[in-house]
């Protein structure tokens, strides 16, 4: 993983402006999931650099606890995308994928995932959150999928604690 935790990446990333751009959009998206009654969690799809697919959290709309937005688009891409255009693909999430999401871009065979706040950051949070990470997920799997973050710890942190609440019990 690359970045640090005040949302800067380091300056040997790969991660772009366009990266950044690109996790401020699920940013974004998982504050129109809270809308929608969900939780704050979104994500997109781009291949070839188009956003194919954009996801929200729909674990409690859809009363479904894997309804997660990467789980659900690793699933749209293993259906709809072939393995080339799967091996071309980034998803771009707001808070780092969870076990169960991290094991579906493993096994969509998704290129690369870009993310905006670590999953301990969050767990510092909301105590809840299994904090294995992403790519030590996809490295177990001997997976060969490029993780990159958090590259927008405040923005999303800013969203997570406007929902779940600060440290200092404030918040919704």
């Amino acid at each position: 993983m690359t970045g640090s935790t005040d949302g800067d990446a380091t300056a040997d990333s790969d991660v772009t402006d366009r990266d950044r751009e690109l996790v401020e959009r699920a940013i974004e998206l998982a504050e129109e999931s809270v809308e929608m009654g969900n939780t704050p969690f979104g994500a997109l799809i781009v291949v070839d650099g188009e956003i194919v697919g954009e996801g929200h959290n729909e674990t409690r709309s859809n009363d479904d606890l894997a309804a997660h937005p990467e789980m659900t688009l690793a699933r749209w891409a293993g259906r709809e995308l072939d393995a080339d255009e799967r091996a071309r693909c980034t998803m771009y999430a707001s808070t780092e994928p969870c076990p169960m999401c991290a094991t579906a871009i493993h096994y969509a065979g998704l290129d690369r995932v870009v993310f905006g706040v670590d999953g301990e950051t969050l767990d510092d949070l909301t105590g809840d959150i299994v904090t294995v990470p992403c790519e030590e997920v996809i490295r177990r799997a001997d997976g060969e999928t490029t993780v990159d973050g958090p590259v927008a710890t405040e923005a999303a942190m800013t969203l997570h604690e406007s929902f779940y609440g600060d440290a200092t019990g404030e918040g919704s």
